[in-house]
Order: structure tokens, then sequence, then C-alpha cells
């Protein structure tokens, strides 16, 4: 049995897969630009992720452009029947490293081929459009009717199997779940950014995946040194305290901490075997006012 196991499963783009995973972002350059400072090191981190029980990678053609889902292609092909890989697709790197919106018909349907050739796939498990909201980062009203439509018709083409949405709103949810099947939703959620609290209770009982980003992202220093004085007492890290509420919070989370370090890899994947007992959940919970 794997370590991971204890963080329990969830089945996502129809399989199964343990609720700790890995987001493979980190592994380009920096600012997710350009080729890892280091190759093997990256090949590395994705085999050992895999060997220790992580079967469940979140990654994006547009993350280097193609820097990471050429190492995953390099590291595991060919892939474990159990391994679910996820994408992204709805934007572009500027030549100056910029976040662009890439969301035309042409522009998504180029997004999914480059994503098969460079994984090296014949169709996509899962695939998330990212919509651009305020600032093409908070998510913002607005219908997303056009751009998902594209990717359902992709799906009937048979190029992607599962369809997920990332950076939403509670109603473009509904609104997506009117035009096709989604099986996931990847927003903004940690201990202290919690907007999203009840679109996450919504989402437990339609059997549908919550997948947060940046466990550790939006922290006031006085809600770091609170976060970081319960890690103490655990003999945990933050990362790893952090990641545990998330496992508790609820049955459909699953969580995608990214590294390019094996050894904070392991660290990470740790937080599947960290109980919280209630004075700490207690303590945590209070950071939100």
């Amino acid at each position: 049995m794997s370590t991971l196991d204890k963080s329990g499963s969830f089945t996502l783009g129809g399989k199964t897969v343990r609720r700790l995973g890995y987001g493979a972002m980190q592994l380009a350059g920096p600012g997710v630009f350009g080729p890892p400072k280091d190759h093997d090191a990256a090949i590395t981190v994705l085999r050992h992720a895999v060997e220790a029980g992580v079967n469940h990678i979140d990654t994006s053609d547009f993350y280097g452009p193609h820097v990471t889902n050429r190492l995953i292609r390099e590291a595991l092909a060919p892939y474990p029947d159990d391994l679910l890989i996820v994408t992204k697709i709805g934007a572009r790197r500027g030549d100056d490293a910029s976040w662009l919106p890439a969301v035309s018909p042409d522009e998504l349907r180029q997004a999914v081929h480059d994503n098969l050739r460079n994984l090296g796939l014949d169709a996509l498990d899962v695939v998330n459009l990212r919509v651009w909201g305020d600032n093409g980062h908070a998510p913002a009203e607005g219908t997303i009717e056009r751009e998902l439509s594209v990717l359902a018709d992709l799906q009937r083409q048979g190029l992607v199997r599962r369809i997920g949405l990332s950076n939403v709103t509670a109603a473009q949810v509904e609104e997506g779940r009117r035009i096709c099947e989604i099986v996931c939703v990847q927003n903004h959620y940690n201990l202290v950014h919690r907007a999203d609290d009840a679109l996450i209770d919504d989402l437990a009982g339609k059997g549908i995946a919550y997948v947060p980003f940046f466990p550790l992202g939006g922290f006031s220093p006085l809600q770091s040194d609170q976060l970081s004085d319960v890690a103490r007492r655990l003999g945990a890290t933050p990362m790893q305290v952090a990641l545990a509420w998330l496992l508790k919070r609820a049955p459909n989370l699953l969580l995608i901490p990214g590294t390019s370090s094996v050894g904070h890899l392991r660290e990470n994947l740790a937080a599947a075997e960290l109980d919280l007992p209630a004075d700490a959940l207690e303590q945590l919970n209070r950071l939100v006012p």
C-alpha cells in the first residue's frame, strides 16, 4: 500500500486517483518560462512522484511553453495505466513571459493539439478550460458558452475524454454543466482564501472534483505566523499543515502541490500521513474571521 493511500481517493476522468497528486508547473524555468535550470532533476522529480504513488499529474502546454509536457513525456511515457494527466487550455505566453488569453476557437483547438503532440497522447484524459476574469486572474461573471462549446466539440471528436473548468464562478459552472459534463473545477482556494466554500460543498454533492491551487497564496504575515506555530507544534512544515487541512476540508478536494525538488516533493507527499488534532483544526479555522 502506498503512503498516499492515506490521503484517500476520488474518481476523476473515469479513473480513481489518490487525492494528493502533483502539479508540474514549477518544472519549467523561472516564472514558469523556458527550460528548467536542471533538466535531469526535473525528470527525477516526475519519476519519483509516480514511484511514490502519485497517479494524478496536473500540467499545461503553456507552462514553459511546451516545457512541462515534454518533460512528462520523456520521464513517464509509456504512461502507467492508472496515471491521470490533466491539462489546461485558454492561455499562451508572450515573448516577454507574460500570460495572455488564448480563447479564440482556433487557439483552443490548436492548444488541444499541442498538448496531444507534446504529451505523446491520442486523447487527453481531462482538459480544463481556463477562463479569464478580472485582470486576467480573479474569476468574474460572464458567459463561457463559446469557448466551452469548442472544447465540447473536440470531446465529440474523441480528442478529449473529460472536461473541467478553471478560474470560474459558481454561475459559470452551472452554465458549463448545461453544455457538457464537468468533472472538475480548478480555482484558488486555501486556508485563508475561502471564497469557494459554498461551491466546494455543492460540487461534493454532485460528485465533481475541486482542485485548489496556491495552497499558501494570499496569507498575511500574521496568518503565516499562526500557520507556522501550528506546524512547529506538530513537527511539520507549514505546507504540510496547509495540505492536511485541505484534505480534511472536503472529500472531493484533490491536491496538486508543485515543486522542482525531490526533497520538497517528499515533504509535500508526507502530508497524507499528517493527522490534525482537534485543537490544531480549531486554530487553523480561526485564521479566517
